[in-house]
């Protein structure tokens, strides 16, 4: 294998691109009902790749980690702060439970196999995956009032221990999170997923990529006009006033001629009408007989969000915003949703627009364009995002991470990932308030995501499947087992209380939750991929926060309780 370590010694990068893609080859296989996924197949080959010895920068393993998590932030942004409240008690409890139940089990773990402080803290920090551990252990140490010899002896065996259960730590809690606790829910990620996403937006059908409804809403039909001859077009449209249609163009003796609202139609004229199918149902048969297709009365139609800023129609009921507008900026356009930070509304006649909020219409080009001079300013799509927005948006998080509190001698930070992370938020949330600027393309937060997760992850793998597998020889796999204790039975008994106590009964919300209460960052990034939506998000990044403050308390903890 000589020749493989030459070669990711002169381009180590190969090694990263080979591990990601053959960890998702691998990840795709299902072994029976269990798949490893892409993640963590991924940690698996590059834990295997590291056996020939591999050098990555670690700044590389910061970077993909700050995109990810960055990421996952703004795309969350508005539904967190507007799931802010009582509601985020339960995932206050599943922190502190799961804290508690590893301290306890790091604890009794170590009194029964003989484990001195120092690699007690390392299965700890290896374990439940939290870095921070081994600094906040360490110092305690030292305040032991040992000799210096024996302080570096158990220093050194916190990363003995850390370096010993770091990998299976990430892993399993992949495990857990997105196989056995499907399992004892009975249902998949992505059954609950779709379910809270549709209960989240007002009941509105959730439809995923490339999916349409059978039978849309809005469609539009072309009639040979015979016993409406001698109706106007206003006469006919104004008949259905909130189901809304409008006749778009008209053909007659062969020439398509201007639409107005005093436009009287004659026998045999050709027209083009565009409307919700409950009133083209009802007019259809006052009409005419029913074309299939006419040459010139093809029509591109467009669906086109815009942000509302015109004050008259603010604190507006929609009822009130629908009898006071005037026919002539209502014709050939249809209100399709209405949403606010995020979360759609519904079109009720009571419900209350206010500025800010997305109104999405439908309807011809020089239509749309009227009524968006009205309304306020089009969002136009985009594949291109804005890197001024984003970019500040890392360097806040990032700036935020270095910042440290302290109780008595304990450093508590947020870290590079939970300030990046609050920032995303923050930076998404405002976003979704002013959409002027900070575009990113759903694809391009998708590959955030996905690259920079798995290529963390595989980092890892590389820098540390070595050191893991040669200190497992030297120590016996004694500490290995204990380790995977660690990782598995804090997060079981958790999930059981999150479960039956604390009556978690989606799975994707659930799934999220437990995930961020052992600041599980692979774990969290399958349940998103199992998910196919952002709902586990919320409940991530609430248990997240805290975990950071949690498990890094517990250095000091174990070394006192050992």
């Amino acid at each position: 294998m000589e020749w493989l370590h030459e070669l990711f010694k002169k381009s180590p990068e190969i090694a990263l691109f080979l591990s990601l893609a053959v960890g998702y080859y691998i990840g795709k296989i299902k072994f029976g009902s269990f798949q490893l996924g892409g993640v963590a197949g991924s940690l698996l080959v590059a834990v295997l790749v590291s056996q020939v010895g591999v050098a990555i920068d670690p700044g590389v393993k910061s970077v993909l980690f700050a995109l990810f998590i960055y990421a996952v932030g703004y795309e969350s942004g508005p539904q967190f702060f507007n799931s802010l409240g009582r509601q985020s008690v339960r995932e206050i409890i599943l922190a502190v439970v799961l804290a508690v139940t590893a301290l306890l089990t790091v604890v009794i773990m170590a009194k029964v196999f003989g484990l001195d402080k120092g690699l007690a803290a390392g299965v700890a920090a290896g374990g439940l995956t939290q870095s921070a551990i081994i600094g906040t252990a360490g110092d305690a140490i030292t305040k032991l009032g040992l000799a210096a010899d024996e302080v570096a002896r158990l220093q050194g065996n916190v990363a003995v221990g850390y370096a010993v259960t770091y990998v299976f730590g990430s892993f399993g809690a992949i495990i857990v999170c997105v196989n056995i606790l499907p399992k004892l829910m009975g249902r998949t990620i992505r059954e609950d997923a779709i379910k809270a996403e549709t209960a989240l937006q007002a009941g509105v059908q959730v439809l995923g990529p490339g999916q349409t409804p059978a039978a849309p809403d809005l469609i539009g039909r072309i009639y040979d006009v015979g016993p409406g001859a001698g109706r106007s077009v206003e006469e006919i449209e104004s008949a259905h006033p909130n189901t809304a249609i409008t006749i778009e163009r008209v053909k007659r003796n062969g020439q398509i001629i201007d639409v107005s609202p005093d436009l009287v139609l004659a026998a045999d004229d050709i027209v083009l009408l565009v409307g919700r199918r409950e009133a083209m149902l009802s007019v259809s048969s006052q009409l005419g007989k029913e074309l299939l297709a006419v040459e010139g009365m093809e029509l591109v139609m467009q669906r086109r969000d815009m942000v509302l800023t015109n004050k008259a129609y603010h604190n507006k009921t929609v009822g009130e915003i629908r009898s006071a507008t005037a026919p002539g900026v209502r014709h050939g356009i249809f209100v399709v949703q209405l949403s606010r930070m995020g979360k759609i509304l519904p079109m009720q006649a009571e419900t209350i627009v206010q500025t800010g909020d997305v109104v999405t219409i439908y309807g011809a080009e020089q239509d749309v364009k009227r009524v968006a001079a009205e309304v306020g300013y089009m969002i136009v799509p985009s594949a291109k995002t804005d890197f001024v927005y984003m970019g500040a948006g890392l360097v806040v998080g990032l700036l935020v991470g270095l910042l440290v509190a302290r109780i008595g001698s304990i450093p508590l930070t947020l870290g590079s990932g939970g300030g990046v992370l609050l920032s995303g938020l923050v930076f998404g949330w405002f976003r979704a308030k002013r959409q002027t600027f900070g575009y990113m393309p759903s694809g391009a937060v998708q590959i955030l995501k996905d690259l920079g997760l798995a290529g963390f992850v595989a980092v890892v793998g590389l820098t540390s499947g070595l050191q893991a597998v040669q200190t497992v020889r030297e120590h016996g796999l004694t500490l290995f087992g204990v380790g995977v204790v660690v990782t598995i039975l804090p997060m079981i008994l958790t999930m059981l209380i999150g479960r039956y106590i604390l009556r978690y009964d989606n799975v994707a919300v659930f799934a999220g939750a437990l995930s961020g209460s052992r600041s599980a960052n692979p774990a969290f990034g399958e349940v998103l991929n199992a998910a196919q939506n952002s709902i586990p998000t919320v409940p991530f990044a609430i248990t997240y926060a805290l975990a950071n403050v949690f498990l890094t308390l517990l250095g000091p903890l174990i070394v006192a309780f050992v």
